[in-house]
């Protein structure tokens, strides 16, 4: 059964794809035989854009591209050069350094919201993800709304119940969204100084925002990675071990077509006695814990209650701790003798030392050295779906989640209240959390699919200041979304007066602890505009 769309392309449009896409008519594929400009550039259009990556990069790039000496190139005949040294240096002598030197842009579409997060679990590749906040989700994709069907559940009972409360779910966003842009409007008459984009694509940025928690966690998503051969190892490795059937499928797709570009890299994988042993494993030990837990926490104990932020685990020395790491590499001794002198020291020459290595940060781009990693914050946070999606893109961080289910409740935003579509929102919430009942019952690892984004997930995220710097910096700027801004808040606040780590929170100037603005991203369009009419002049 096909579970995704395909593309109809012209033959035209076809002849010049070939030359650069592995393949035209699955949803994995990579990118060859183009500058890596050019698909850096192509990759970080593709997450604000409704477009699949072939039509994206045929109505805005290959008209900028000088394409004429490619005419005899065919990317599906694949990359074959180098195979006999990649295979003396990588497989038989098992050099894994060399698989992290050669790299692939690869496109995974229609992907779930449940698989980006597994797509996007691993340290050593790079992602883009597509937006709900810039994607109209009520756009249809061949017809039908853009959300996982999943083959075992569709040739159920279940199948017909499954597709029928998806699209309802799907109805409700769609109604809500003219709704909510309308409110927005007039809450926010446009500023004449405005030009009619800046004003249009915030106001559409915030309506969808505002309702984006009804979407289920079956809406699709596109996903451009790029990687290694050493990262997309461990990444297959990991997807071929995991229980959603949907990441296997994806994974025998990723494999077929890295196999074009870097296949000495990716020989391992399914060998028996190399990755098949490996993901069995990974597979075992998940299964194993399973059922420890469950015998150890049975389903009847309740959640205490905790706030939605909570840090549970800091070094409360760790602020002496981190004036040694700064004055480690300036001098000549052992870090045992350099911390015993900072603790001798007092709290002005603390504060010089840390005040030198931060120096005058004019924007949050300006990042301290390393040893700001020395201090580590452990949170447990309960948010919604939504946020998640957002905050665990940080993957320098350690984030592990819990499963998602209706059973925390949900968020709904203010001002869908005050828009007065509350009811309808709720509606679509009960739809979900239905769905998942019945789905649980049979298909428990297909269930969160029913799920929608406002529902809450409980997740751990552990990051040293360093980390914390750049993630509570980024997602607390006022054109953030409210939900995740809440969370960054206050881990903040946690640092400053739970840890008791003044100076630490201190050295982060731009988390912004404004309330939420009701346009909040009208002034980053507005710089863009500028941006754009600076390039154009």
């Amino acid at each position: 059964m096909t579970t995704y769309v395909e593309e109809d392309f012209t033959s035209h449009e076809a002849d010049i794809l070939r030359r650069y896409f592995t393949n035209l008519d699955q949803p994995v594929f990579a990118l060859v035989n183009l500058p890596e400009v050019v698909k850096g550039a192509l990759f970080a259009r593709y997450s604000r854009s409704p477009l699949s990556l072939r039509r994206l990069f045929l109505e805005e790039f290959v008209g900028d591209l000088d394409i004429s000496g490619d005419e005899t190139i065919d990317a599906t005949v694949g990359l074959r050069r180098a195979e006999e040294l990649y295979d003396r240096v990588f497989f038989q002598y098992g050099d894994d350094s060399v698989a992290q030197l050669g790299g692939v842009h690869l496109a995974c579409e229609q992907a779930s919201n449940l698989l980006t997060k597994v797509l996007e679990w691993g340290r050593l590749a790079s992602y883009l993800e597509q937006s709900t906040r810039y994607i109209a989700y009520d756009r249809r994709l061949g017809g039908r709304y853009r959300y996982y069907r999943d083959p075992e559940v569709l040739s159920s009972v279940l199948g017909t119940r499954y597709v029928g409360d998806m699209d309802r779910l799907f109805d409700s966003y769609s109604e809500l969204v003219p709704r909510m842009r309308e409110f927005f409007k007039a809450e926010i008459p446009k500023n004449p100084n405005d030009p009619d984009t800046v004003y249009h694509t915030a106001i559409r940025a915030r309506a969808f925002d505002s309702v984006r928690g009804i979407l289920p966690a079956s809406s699709l998503s596109n996903v451009g990675i790029y990687g290694s051969g050493q990262a997309y190892e461990a990444l297959l490795l990991r997807m071929r071990s995991h229980p959603l059937p949907e990441a296997r499928s994806y994974a025998a797709l990723m494999l077929t077509e890295l196999r074009k570009v870097i296949p000495s890299f990716l020989k391992r994988v399914d060998l028996d006695d190399r990755g098949v042993i490996t993901s069995a494993y990974m597979e075992s030990t998940r299964e194993a814990m399973e059922i420890v837990a469950d015998e150890l926490f049975p389903a009847s104990i309740e959640p205490a209650e905790v706030p939605v932020v909570e840090l549970v685990d800091f070094d409360p020395d760790a602020e002496v701790k981190l004036v040694a790491s700064m004055l480690y590499s300036q001098v000549d001794l052992p870090e045992t003798q350099i911390e015993q002198r900072v603790r001798a020291m007092g709290a002005e020459d603390r504060l010089a030392v840390m005040r030198a290595y931060v120096g005058t940060r004019r924007n949050r781009r300006h990042k301290p050295g390393r040893a700001l990693e020395r201090p580590a914050y452990r949170f447990d946070v309960l948010a919604d779906y939504g946020a998640f999606r957002d905050l665990q893109r940080h993957r320098m961080c350690t984030i592990e989640w819990q499963r998602l289910t209706p059973q925390h409740s949900y968020t709904r935003p203010p001002e869908v209240d005050a828009a007065g579509c509350a009811e309808e929102f709720d509606e679509a919430m009960n739809r979900s959390a239905a769905l998942f009942g019945v789905l649980d019952e049979h298909f428990p690892d297909q269930a969160p699919y029913a799920v929608s984004l406002a529902y809450k997930v409980r997740f751990m995220m552990q990051m040293n200041a360093r980390e914390a710097m750049h993630v509570l910096e980024l997602r607390t700027t006022p054109q953030g979304h409210p939900a995740y801004r809440v969370v960054g808040q206050e881990m903040h606040r946690l640092i400053a007066e739970r840890a008791g780590h003044k100076v630490v929170a201190e050295m982060m100037d731009f988390v912004d602890h404004t309330p939420d603005p009701l346009l909040g991203r009208l002034e980053a369009e507005r710089r863009a505009d500028a941006r754009r009419g600076d390039a154009a002049g």
